[in-house]
């Protein structure tokens, strides 16, 4: 499913226009997306929370010239961990 598509869902199921449920969407992931930048947890529960975790620098390896170490560094990456109530749902 793309955007188009759950915005399409969504104006159906909740009886919204689509320009309604379109601009209700965009404003939610621009929330979720704004808090993560904060550094906030946002969780939903029963769907699942997302959260902003530190990735440490590593050494790695350049698949074209295995022999060359590359040093990968540090990084700050968006996780999203499922709640109970959706991964019930998708292993029924």
């Amino acid at each position: 499913m793309n955007k188009a598509e759950l915005i399409n869902a969504v104006a159906e199921k909740a009886g919204l226009s689509k320009k309604d449920a379109e601009a209700a969407i965009n404003t939610t992931l621009d929330v979720i997306s704004q808090a993560l930048a904060e550094g906030d947890k946002v969780q939903l529960v029963g769907f699942g929370a997302f959260e902003v975790r530190q990735r440490s620098a590593r050494k790695g390896r350049n698949p074209h010239d295995p022999d060359k170490v590359i040093d990968i560094p540090a990084t700050t990456v968006p996780v999203f961990k499922p709640g109970k109530a959706l991964k019930d749902s998708v292993a029924k």
